[in-house]
């Protein structure tokens, strides 16, 4: 994978410091480029993480010193109880619990994104003395770290045994929805690999239902640039309120490392992409710029949300000429659609609903104002995160390409091709896909209503099939359809497991 993928630095590097020299840096060479490991007590590594604003760097952006003491929290004895067992001391010598545990989340789902694969198979260690920076202050010594890429996995667990530390790698499904934070604790907990469907603080309860602090794999690496560094000298690339460096994934082939503050228009030059016809970002669950929202952008939280975008993972897909924009947008929302995990009405319905509706749009029959109904219906009411990034992918490429929508609204077509220019996982072979045999449909209906997350009816009442591939969680709904269908009608394209595939 590494190999594959470009790896440059805007301003100077820190988490790539050293790449030029080495393909991977084993721990000799990891120390002789970032030093000795340095480990603050807890009470200061907190401090260090609030005097510069670290984030998450996994797409929410969530405060990394408040995660750190809601674990600290959990673990630690109220402050009468510290003051009882450690007389005279106070309630600074605090006396952590063992059993914290420090969940270094590697999942990357989403087809965009390389930053994490190049930081886990290149810098390992780097990654690893963040885990056990945070792990020393937490006063425990479980370490986890998820990964779904062979490579990444290989350097890992390497660097663990070169370290001699009890740390240990869990593999993840590669599934757009398997770096969420709860579906990474079930996975590493043995558990169906999806959203609990219910919101569970992992610092409360998660792996084996312990406090458990769990980050993205860039996370880590930041912190042990940040100990490394120290506040002042790590503040001084980025800006006063958003201080630092980021990775980001380019176009799916170039990973950069740049100062928050650098112009988005800065960062395509480096890397030699136009943005063409708008430029994604944020990944799948971020959202379209156009050229001038892409001209005018920068590298942070707030200079993205001024011109209606999102830093996120960190993924930066610029759209090419020569494929049709709201046919590449109905392609990923198809696939979005698949990669739910099935729990809740707007995943299951909503999002099928926001795929008919775009191609609707596509084949001019359906109108704009459909696809905001239907990406609205379920924005805020599902079990996770899903259908509120799909929703505002959706909505900002409708905003993005009103050009090449009117296009289609008239004239059914833009006269462009769907090239697939936008990453998609590579098929496995195990995707199956309903069709209906035309010749022996009667339309009775009854694959409607066993399996309306993919059919519907038409005013004549003859089955609609919605175009993508059937959920892992929709599979015995479709078997069982298949098998029912009265005029033996309905059929699986590809080779879904166990399904009963009729042929002419």
């Amino acid at each position: 994978m590494s190999s594959t993928v470009t790896v440059t630095n805007i301003g100077g590097p820190r988490l790539t410091l050293g790449f030029d020299r080495f393909e991977r840096l084993d721990l000799d060479r990891h120390l002789a480029v970032h030093g000795k490991l340095y480990m603050p007590a807890l009470d200061d590594l907190v401090k260090m993480c609030e005097q510069v604003d670290m984030r998450g760097r996994g797409g929410a952006g969530f405060p990394f010193a408040r995660k750190v003491m809601a674990v600290a929290a959990q673990i630690t004895p109220p402050d009468d109880e510290v003051a009882e067992l450690l007389p005279g001391e106070g309630a600074d010598r605090r006396r952590p619990h063992e059993d914290a545990v420090i969940v270094v989340n590697g999942a990357e789902g989403e087809p965009g994104s390389s930053k994490d694969k190049v930081l886990l198979s290149r810098a390992p260690h780097l990654v690893l003395d963040g885990a056990v920076i945070a792990a020393s202050a937490l006063g425990t010594q479980r370490i986890i770290v998820a990964v779904e890429d062979d490579e990444a996995a290989r350097s890992v667990r390497a660097a663990i045994a070169e370290r001699h530390m009890p740390a240990r790698v869990v593999r993840l499904a590669e599934r757009f929805i398997s770096g969420e934070s709860g579906a990474v604790v079930r996975a590493v907990n043995g558990e169906t690999p999806i959203p609990p469907g219910v919101k569970v603080r992992a610092s409360e309860f998660g792996v084996d239902g312990c406090p458990t602090l769990l980050s993205n794999t860039e996370t880590f690496a930041q912190l042990a640039v940040l100990t490394s560094l120290g506040p002042d000298l790590y503040a001084s690339a980025g800006l006063e309120e958003e201080p630092g460096t980021t990775l980001l994934t380019v176009g799916g082939t170039h990973v950069v490392e740049a100062p928050y503050g650098t112009p988005l228009q800065e960062v395509l030059d480096h890397c030699d992409v136009p943005p063409n016809l708008g430029v994604l970002v944020g990944g799948y669950h971020g959202g379209w710029l156009d050229p001038n929202g892409a001209a005018l952008a920068v590298l942070s939280r707030s200079g993205m949300r001024a011109v209606g975008g999102t830093v996120g993972a960190g993924i930066i897909l610029p759209l090419g000429q020569g494929s049709c924009p709201l046919g590449e947008v109905t392609r990923i929302a198809s696939y979005l659609a698949a990669q739910s995990a099935g729990q809740c009405g707007p995943c299951r319905l909503g999002l099928p609903d926001v795929v008919r509706a775009l191609t609707a749009l596509s084949d001019g029959s359906g109108s704009v104002e459909d696809v905001r109904r239907a990406a609205g219906i379920g924005r805020g009411r599902g079990a996770c995160s899903h259908p509120d990034g799909t929703a505002r992918f959706v909505l900002s490429a409708v905003d993005a390409f009103g050009a090449d929508i009117e296009m289609h609204r008239y004239g059914g077509s833009c006269g462009l091709p769907v090239f697939g220019v936008l990453p998609l996982p590579i098929p496995t072979g195990a995707e199956g896909r309903v069709a209906i045999d035309w010749s022996r449909c009667d339309g009775h209906g009854l694959c409607a209503y066993l399996v309306p997350e993919l059919i519907q009816l038409d005013r004549y009442g003859f089955p609609v099939v919605l175009g993508t591939d059937v959920p892992s969680w929709l599979e015995r709904d479709v078997q069982r359809a298949v098998a029912m269908c009265p005029a033996l009608a309905l059929r699986v394209t590809g080779s879904m497991p166990g399904a009963p595939v009729r042929r002419s």
